[in-house]
């Protein structure tokens, strides 16, 4: 079974690389667009956003940060995660296009266990995401809270 890495196994400063990366395509783009009813015209409409400074369509920036998150899940997260508890200090400071790939890594910046939540303990994390020319294009910051290992060899759920 394929599984995240508890509380008690993450250190600070540890920076993990995501691999493979993930090309966003037109397809992504308009489904996750339409799904979400973002009718923002940049993500939607070609001859339009052709006019528009960047000249072409750009990849929705909640696409971009929920594939950025996404991207850490297996590695990190996956089977440990008891809630995301927030996001912040959320930025792109250059947009993605259809048919670029997005690598992720994250850089955890705290660990602590939890004061209310026997067996549990709080991680932060900042995820950096870049494309296939490695210009940063999204950056966010996150908190979770996990399970400890011990927790899980006594049983818990």
């Amino acid at each position: 079974m394929q599984r995240g890495l508890y509380v008690d196994e993450l250190v600070v400063g540890a920076v993990y690389a995501h691999r493979p990366g993930r090309t966003l395509t037109e397809a992504d783009n308009v489904l996750f667009t339409t799904l979400t009813m973002n009718t923002q015209a940049l993500h939607l409409d070609a001859a339009w956003s052709a006019e528009q400074p960047f000249g072409q369509r750009l990849v929705n920036s909640m696409l971009t940060l929920a594939t950025l998150v996404g991207q850490s899940v297996a590695q990190l997260t996956q089977g440990t995660i008891v809630a995301q508890l927030g996001l912040t200090d959320v930025a792109f400071p250059k947009p993605l296009f259809h048919g670029d790939t997005l690598y992720t890594q994250t850089e955890i910046t705290g660990v602590r266990p939890s004061s209310s939540r026997p067996g549990q303990g709080i991680v932060s994390m900042a995820h950096t995401g870049r494309n296939q020319h490695g210009d940063v294009v999204a950056t966010a910051t996150r908190s979770v809270l996990m399970w400890s290992s011990a927790e899980q060899r006594d049983g818990a759920s």
